[in-house]
């Protein structure tokens, strides 16, 4: 048998990340399905958003004792396997349990689990690949996330077109052939062992650190920027625009996704030429003017089209702290990428969560449009947020170097 190399590798790691995209935008894609079939209401379907995230929180947040030990490969396999048995669930319990909510939940925890380790395990193993250009390598690497988002908002969208809302079902089934494949892929590709504890910078004092500490936030705000769009794109645009379910799939969350995937494949090949941090503040700032743009615009087209727009605004922010993170420590191990892929998902799971409370908030007896471009209006304090804690990262980075310049001088 032909031995398998590190490009086999990489491809195993690309079809993790479109195994993500398909699970954290799946279940959006079906909200107005199962608002008609299943009745459950905004708060309900909201819910799923936050449990799809509080369940990756978890997952990241006890994979920073155990990833180091159990390794790289072994969880790979399986975030895989329990992908697929996620996404098969969610075409199948709904429709066989009397409780169809709780079909839907106990397949998002499952799937989400998957996700999860996924989150925790990808970026390291490709950081561990032997090569130099590992911006450009983490970049391309997270933008088979949005080709994975693509690729499910269009097929599924296509599927249900033909298929009828009857048979929604038939899509998540469909899905998660991928992450079974994927499964088999992991079992037979190299991957690099991961640092030992004498290798590995001491957790504790890299947690600690004031620069790790502003990673954190920005990671925090990352997550928040890129979710809090993506996830309501679907419903804002068939509740809120009222433009047709075909239109607002593909003129929201998939030119977001395109937009957001090919961000990240341009950033792939200039990131290793500039400065990651100026690169953030600028996408920062577009980003909250693309939310902002998206709640005060009243043309509906426009206003559908800059809730897309934020998908380019957003595409660096991911990729680019993780390198950033990887410079400052790169021998921070697994447990570093554990803290970063928490910090994240706390960030995906409060920001859909905080448009989705400021839209409650702004709603009297229903959720109107105007709420909605209210909500998402909101925003905008994540990216605002990001500028100020990138700020505080680059003095802090100046004051470390005027120490360090100080202390050869003195020797």
């Amino acid at each position: 048998m032909k031995k398998r190399t590190f490009t086999g590798t990489k491809i195993a790691c690309y079809s993790g990340y479109i195994v993500q995209g398909i699970i954290n935008n799946i279940a959006p894609l079906l909200f107005v399905i199962f608002n008609d079939k299943f009745n459950i209401t905004l708060s309900k379907l909201s819910l799923l958003i936050t449990i799809n995230f509080a369940t990756q929180l978890f997952v990241d947040t006890i994979s920073i004792k155990f990833v180091d030990k159990i390794g790289y490969k072994p969880l790979a396999v399986i975030s895989q396997g329990v992908a697929f048995l996620g996404l098969a669930c969610l075409g199948i319990l709904p429709n066989i349990i009397s409780n169809a909510y709780a079909g839907i939940v106990f397949s998002i925890i499952l799937s989400a689990i998957g996700s999860g380790i996924t989150e925790v395990i990808i970026s390291p193993i490709v950081e561990s690949i032997p090569g130099e250009k590992k911006t450009a390598e983490m970049s391309l690497l997270h933008s088979f996330y949005c080709w994975g988002q693509v690729i499910v908002v269009l097929l599924t969208t296509i599927i249900i077109k033909l298929l009828g809302n009857d048979l929604w079902y038939i899509t998540p089934i469909i899905w998660s052939v991928i992450p079974l494949a994927n499964t088999i892929n992991f079992i037979g590709v190299p991957i690099k062992p991961n640092l030992t504890s004498e290798e590995k910078t001491p957790f504790f004092k890299m947690l600690f650190s004031k620069q790790f500490l502003l990673l954190i936030v920005i990671m925090i705000c990352s997550g928040a920027s890129e979710i809090g769009m993506s996830q309501w794109s679907s419903y804002f645009a068939e509740a809120g625009l009222k433009v047709s379910k075909i239109t607002g799939d593909i003129l929201g969350p998939c030119l977001f996704a395109i937009l957001m995937g090919s961000g990240r494949m341009i950033f792939g090949f200039v990131g290793e030429k500039i400065n990651l941090k100026t690169a953030l503040t600028i996408s920062a700032g577009l980003c909250a003017l693309s939310y902002l743009g998206t709640c005060f615009i009243r043309s509906q087209i426009i206003s559908l089209l800059t809730c897309a727009f934020t998908g380019i605004t957003v595409s660096i922010m991911w990729p680019a702290t993780l390198s950033l993170a990887a410079r400052h420590f790169p021998k921070g191990g697994g447990s570093m990428y554990s803290v970063l892929a928490l910090s994240g998902d706390t960030g995906c799971t409060l920001g859909p969560w905080f448009i989705s409370f400021m839209t409650i908030k702004m709603s009297t007896n229903s959720v109107s449009g105007e709420a909605l471009k209210t909500g998402l209006g909101f925003g905008a304090i994540f990216p605002i947020m990001m500028i100020v804690a990138i700020s505080m990262l680059t003095v802090s980075n100046k004051s470390i170097d005027k120490k360090n310049h100080n202390a050869i001088i003195n020797s």
